[in-house]
């Protein structure tokens, strides 16, 4: 994505009101490439259990009760050789964690020196074995695996995009796609349905547009080896119960809910309403979105994802001053598609996929407020599930949400650059709600509160593996899940026709051009008036600090629920951070342990002259623990892992955790470090890895002597006689490193 402009993010009330101050210093722009104080490094120990298949990351975790080991195969290279040249889902068949808080029940896999290495998926403690691959037919053979459907049955995917072996007689489908359909299975949670959890279903996500969960059967045998039934097989969300929330999109990773439900997380990257850290007041006050507009305002124009393109021929034309790319627009793709699977007539396809739909979509179109949610399927083992989205927990690029076991507190990580952790508190337990529509609580978004000491001499910046941040978290909203869904329904009716006759004088009937074109720079000027306004969030936020998120006119408490991240930079909160990726805790824990968060990179809006972080730039990023507090609150986060960043030599890199994906916390401890760093630089190989991380506190197993601190913190390897502790044990040394450097 192109650089854009940054402009300051403007100081409210609320921070004043917080004293927030900056963490680092204030001078220069984005820190340059340079050697990072402390990266990489590991307080603790890391030990690499897996490399992935070239291309592929690393996806999907899942530990099963006995401690075997799951993950997704995500879009691997066709290049690779058989099996592993396509997405699938598979476990490590002879081997099983033991949960006694060490890395020493598994041996560390060498990285991949060859081509032929590269290709596979590779282990010392265990083979991969394929459970099923993306597309396959399931059931009665009339619907593929990961695949979407219109309400008709007819598989929703482009001919031209599938392997020829695949391609055969498909229905056709033009218009752009997110990813292929099939190719992308992301987050993997387990049910079991009999006591022994040797039986059950496995929920996995598909991460395409429009969004796919599938639910396959999966059976272990007294030998430990599992199985899967792909006759019993379905995608949950070709359903009827789907389709009338909307559907999904981007289904990305997920959770196991304390009621054991599968949480999919829809990574909505298309809901971003401003560039980066700019605000829509930046946008009012200058009277023109140009350079500023995020690619929502686009969602509901006639090819949608082309807009980019559009505005540089504009720009070329002289109707813009200067050409931009609003930020996500990319995941504009595949929203048209998203309308034919709720149901869009489709005779305007064209029949040999020379260009894309030109005609708007007139009578079924997806609504913008539907997607960026939690989506609960309930009732899991039944012919039927039944999804519940969570509305009231807010909108954005959710990559994962992490419940806490008082079953009222949810962490959430927003995937992009220059987006937000997020928290929302349940009035009461959310399964003890009969209608989960009653669901009530609060929504907040972080603010880093560091104080200006934390700045090292003047000229320098602190290192991210060296300062940990203090957050304060900033009430948005309250409301019930019902009350958010009946504001998202106000947009249900709104399709391509509307953009076009609300914002263009031309009849786009005479001149379907000249009127898009007439959209295109009404939009960029003012706004999508189909949808929330600029001006409503300017009016939501100069009352909000006014009378407190309690004292907003009623029309407008919808704001910060259905345009969560512009609601929260509006009044101060420190939406900066670059592709938070990963947050959970082990299932069992409470006050006292710890949540882990991971931000994939730490650079851009983390690492330049403005906002609440400034900081050196770790391109590897960042992993993240924050000790449960009695309320279940979090107010440190503590850096544990520190990647390369990125002017690294391979001997430093190559055993580093490079841009952290999806993090698993097992019960002993130990957290699963997935990679998602593909072809990135600083290493001799580019394959991603799957690393179990050792933390650095200490267990109460018998036998451990307690004079072992672990890694000292310069060095990304693993020791290998540090055993770790179980979740509940902490140390006074604990609490101080808990504590930041003020």
């Amino acid at each position: 994505m192109v650089d854009l402009t940054r402009r300051k993010l403007i100081s409210s009330s609320v921070a004043a009101a917080l004293g927030a101050s900056v963490v680092g210093t204030a001078s220069g722009e984005e820190v340059p490439e340079s050697d990072t104080p402390g990266a990489p490094s590991v307080k603790g120990s890391l030990k690499r259990f897996s490399t992935t298949a070239f291309g592929a990351e690393v996806t999907g975790p899942f530990v099963f009760e006995d401690g075997s080991l799951l993950y997704s195969l995500q879009h691997p290279s066709a290049e690779n050789g058989e099996p592993f040249n396509r997405a699938a889902v598979g476990y490590f068949s002879g081997f099983q964690f033991e949960f006694d808080g060490s890395n020493d029940d598994f041996d560390e896999v060498a990285f991949p020196e060859t081509r032929a290495e590269q290709g596979d998926v590779r282990s010392d403690s265990g083979d991969y074995e394929i459970l099923f691959y993306g597309r396959e037919p399931i059931g009665d053979g009339s619907s593929l695996l990961g695949v979407t459907q219109t309400p008709d049955g007819r598989n929703i995917v482009q001919q031209g995009s599938l392997p020829e072996s695949e391609r055969g007689e498909r229905p056709y489908f033009a218009g752009s796609q997110y990813g292929l359909s099939g190719s992308n299975p992301d987050c993997n949670q387990f049910v079991p349905t009999n006591d022994e959890g040797t039986e059950g279903y496995l929920f996995t996500n598909w991460e395409n547009s429009p969004g796919c969960i599938s639910r396959v059967p999966l059976n272990q045998d007294d030998d430990g080896e599992w199985s899967a039934d792909l006759s019993e097989a379905m995608n949950v969300t070709n359903t009827e119960a789907f389709r009338d929330i909307g559907g999904t999109r981007i289904n990305c990773y997920g959770d196991l809910s304390p009621w054991e439900t599968m949480i999919s997380a829809e990574e909505n990257y298309a809901h971003t309403r401003v560039n980066l850290t700019n605000t829509v007041s930046d946008i009012v006050e200058a009277d023109s979105g140009a350079g500023l507009v995020g690619g929502c305002q686009f969602w509901n124009r006639p090819n949608p994802s082309e807009i980019a393109d559009a505005i540089g021929t504009y720009a070329e034309n002289g109707d813009l001053e200067s050409s931009f790319s609003p930020q996500g627009f990319w995941a504009l793709t595949g929203v048209e598609f998203l309308a034919y699977h709720l149901g869009a007539e489709t005779r305007d396809q064209n029949e040999d996929n020379t260009e894309n739909v030109t005609q708007p979509i007139c009578d079924t179109y997806p609504n913008p407020y539907r997607y960026g949610y939690f989506v609960d399927v309930r009732e899991p083992a039944a012919e039927t599930p039944e999804p519940i989205k969570y509305w009231v927990m807010g909108r954005a690029a959710w990559e994962a949400p992490n419940i806490q076991k008082d079953q009222r507190t949810v962490y959430g990580c927003s995937d992009g650059d220059s987006k937000g952790i997020y928290k929302f508190v349940a009035d009461r337990a959310i399964p003890s709600y009969d209608d989960t529509d009653d669901i009530a609580g609060t929504l907040y978004a972080p603010k880093i509160t560091n104080d200006a000491a934390n700045a090292e001499e003047a000229g320098t910046r602190n290192s991210p593996a060296d300062t940990p941040l203090d957050v304060e978290w900033i009430e948005l909203g309250h409301a019930t899940n019902g009350e958010v869904e009946s504001w998202v329904a106000e947009y249900d009716d709104v399709t391509q026709t509307d953009y076009l006759e609300t914002h263009a004088d031309t009849d786009w009937s005479e001149d379907l051009d000249a009127a898009v074109r007439e959209a295109d720079l009404e939009v960029i000027e003012n706004g999508n008036q189909n949808y929330i306004s600029n001006e409503e969030i300017v009016d939501w936020a100069e009352q909000y600090e006014q009378n407190g998120p309690d004292g907003v006119d009623e029309d407008l408490r919808k704001v910060p629920f259905l345009e969560t991240r512009a609601a929260a930079k509006e009044i101060g909160a420190s939406i900066e951070f670059n592709k938070a990726e990963g947050v959970d805790s082990a299932d069992d824990a409470g006050p006292g342990d710890f949540v882990y968060f991971g931000i994939s990179e730490f650079n851009d809006d983390l690492a330049n002259a403005t906002g609440d972080i400034q900081m050196d730039r770790v391109d590897g990023g960042v992993v993240y623990r924050a000790e449960l507090e009695p309320d279940y609150n979090v107010s440190t986060l503590e850096p544990v892992i520190t990647g390369p960043d990125f002017t690294d030599s391979p001997e430093d890199a190559n055993d580093a955790l490079r841009n952290i994906d999806n993090v698993y916390a097992m019960r002993d401890g130990r957290v699963l470090c997935c990679e998602d760093g593909f072809g990135g630089p600083a290493r001799s190989y580019p394959n991603d890895c799957l690393y179990v991380y050792e933390p650095d506190y200490l267990d109460e197993r018998p036998g451990n002597s307690g004079d072992n601190p672990g890694n000292s913190g310069d060095s990304p390897g693993n020791s290998g006689d540090n055993p770790g502790r179980g979740p509940q044990c902490q140390t006074e040394d604990d609490e101080n490193d808990n504590d930041s450097d003020e």
